[in-house]
């Protein structure tokens, strides 16, 4: 595919597959981080979904549009919410995951706050996929 790093051009897991898609759906410029994080999720896990559950999404890029918590990782929460419909405290558990691993990687959930580390990373396509991946990770263990 177009947007698969040259490097790694197969993914050997099911979070670098899921990784690779979120980074490259951010690419493409069509959809913004939780977009691309939560239809690489829907695609791997809840593919039954209509395409047009994304849109619950929507609200979420850029930090809800003002900065807040990151859409990436709102996306990736509400991946397991579709994924796990029956099971609310896995679902926090998952959560609770994401969020502890996303501010050790980028030092607060805050998209503001996280969004200088992640410059220096490769930007917000980089921790598109990256936290798509880590989603994705949670979910299969």
């Amino acid at each position: 595919m177009f947007w698969q790093k040259k490097d790694n051009p197969t993914a050997e897991t099911v979070g670098e597959k899921v990784g690779m898609e979120a980074e490259g759906f951010y690419r493409s410029g069509k959809m913004h981080c939780a977009e691309a994080v939560f239809m690489a999720a829907r695609n791997q896990f809840f593919a039954g979904m209509p395409e047009e559950t994304v849109r619950a999404a929507a609200g979420f890029g850029g930090g809800g549009g003002v900065g807040c918590v990151c859409g990436a990782v709102a996306g990736g929460t509400m991946a397991f919410g579709f994924a796990l419909p029956d099971d609310k405290r896995k679902v926090k558990q998952l959560t609770k995951g994401l969020h502890d691993w996303f501010r050790h990687e980028y030092g607060a959930a805050c998209c503001r706050v996280a969004m200088p580390n992640a410059r220096g990373r490769g930007g917000c396509a980089v921790l598109t996929g990256e936290v798509a991946r880590k989603m994705a990770e949670l979910l299969e263990s």
